[in-house]
């Protein structure tokens, strides 16, 4: 998922796409954009969001480190959790792969608690079982607490 509420947000996630291509592997499916309300710090503008469907070589924790790369490049800057960013790139799922270690944890932890996560993902791999709680992304955005606006462009 590539996200982000700094500068000119639609070139932003433009410019990640092509980087992840590049460098992380073939991006197969994109969701459509959506605008959605900040989650977790909510005096900040709206940020754009889209998932991304990533056929990959790399194992998980180099997948990491080169996402993790590409924000640097994009001028990312971690100060504040849940802060304003120009870039955020998170892997929400990777086949049905279920880790955790100090720096990552796959499926993403949160994602069930996401409509800004759900939603995107929900367009592009509805039927997709979440590898912990054993229900289809469908499932989980129609459960989902959040009521946070999630809005398609």
């Amino acid at each position: 998922m590539i996200g982000g509420n700094i500068g000119n947000r639609l070139q932003n996630l433009q410019r990640a796409i092509t980087l992840i291509g590049t460098k992380a592997g073939e991006i197969t499916r994109q969701s459509a954009v959506y605008e959605t309300e900040a989650w977790g710090k909510h005096d900040q503008p709206a940020f754009l969001n889209q998932v991304l469907r990533v056929i990959t070589s790399q194992q998980p924790q180099a997948l990491l480190q080169t996402l993790l790369g590409i924000e640097q490049e994009m001028g990312r800057a971690r100060q504040e959790k849940y802060g304003p960013r120009t870039i955020d790139i998170d892997i929400l799922l990777y086949d049905d792969l279920v880790m955790k270690t100090d720096e990552l944890a796959i499926p993403h932890p949160q994602l069930h608690l996401r409509r800004f996560a759900l939603a995107p993902l929900a367009e592009i791999a509805a039927s997709v079982i979440h590898p912990v709680l054993k229900k289809s992304i469908d499932e989980l955005l129609l459960e989902c607490p959040d009521k946070l606006a999630v809005k398609k462009l």
